[in-house]
């Protein structure tokens, strides 16, 4: 028998399935190259998402900074490492020819309604995002996760377990590898409400109908990165999955008004 489904914390009652505008949407045509800013999230915002990705670093002087890179390189007009910057000197990194470095603090007022799904980047990070959580009583406009699960204990341990956070890897592979979802629910201490994949890892599938079936016996949510495809996102959503992070906005939205799952508004574009 498997075990009996657990409520969902508040930030993920937003109506299945959820759609994740991913660094705000980074490949959409009318915004690429302006990643992870505040033009991008303003876009999807605009487009209807009202769940918004995000990764964290912080700067040397504590400030939490809306980056996806360790750097400043790839992304902008300035090098060096975030870590070693501080928040007047990675203010004046440039996006795209225009657009500033966010702070999360930025995003948190720019849109009020919104809900953040948070990658910790950095080991800084996580104490600095506790604390503005705490601050701004935040607790059910945030799901945080990590590649670390040296990141992801902290954090948990930080916050209290007041904080939804998604599955480290080796929860992952706990859910993966697990004949049911009370053995794997047993092995995760119930602590992660999602497990957020890759559809495939090479050749390996990792988001099968199983691992689905497993994870919402046990209550655990299931949301894949990154799908930009429309047949590879229809794919997903009849095996089930619980939420799809994606880089083209559009596409996504019209897949979900398509199939009639779109849970933004409904009125066309102006």
């Amino acid at each position: 028998m498997e075990t009996p489904q657990r409520s969902l914390p508040a930030y993920l009652d937003g109506g299945r399935p959820l759609a994740f505008a991913h660094r705000g949407g980074a490949y959409h045509p009318d915004i690429e190259g302006l990643e992870n800013t505040l033009a991008a999230f303003t876009h999807a915002v605009e487009l209807g998402y009202t769940y918004l990705e995000t990764d964290v670093h912080v700067t040397s002087d504590g400030v939490l900074l809306a980056f996806h890179d360790t750097v400043l390189d790839r992304v902008t007009d300035r090098t060096g490492s975030l870590a070693e910057a501080t928040y007047a000197e990675a203010r004046q990194a440039v996006i795209g020819g225009r657009e500033r470095v966010p702070t999360l603090a930025e995003l948190f007022d720019a849109f009020p309604q919104a809900r953040f799904n948070i990658d910790l980047k950095s080991e800084g990070a996580v104490e600095a995002l506790a604390r503005f959580i705490e601050e701004r009583d935040a607790w059910d406009r945030v799901l945080v996760g990590s590649f670390s699960a040296r990141r992801m204990h902290a954090f948990r341990r930080r916050t209290r377990g007041r904080v939804a956070t998604s599955a480290h890897p080796l929860e992952v592979v706990a859910f993966v590898l697990s004949p049911s979802g009370r053995l794997a629910r047993w092995l995760t201490r119930g602590q992660p409400v999602a497990l957020q994949v890759p559809h495939r890892r090479g050749r390996l599938l990792v988001v099968s109908r199983g691992l689905v079936r497993r994870a919402q016996a046990a209550g655990v949510q299931v949301h894949v990165w990154t799908i930009d495809d429309p047949v590879e996102m229809n794919a997903l959503l009849d095996r089930g999955v619980d939420g799809i992070m994606t880089d083209r906005t559009d596409i996504l939205r019209d897949v979900l008004r398509a199939r009639g799952q779109w849970n933004g508004p409904v009125e066309d574009e102006a």
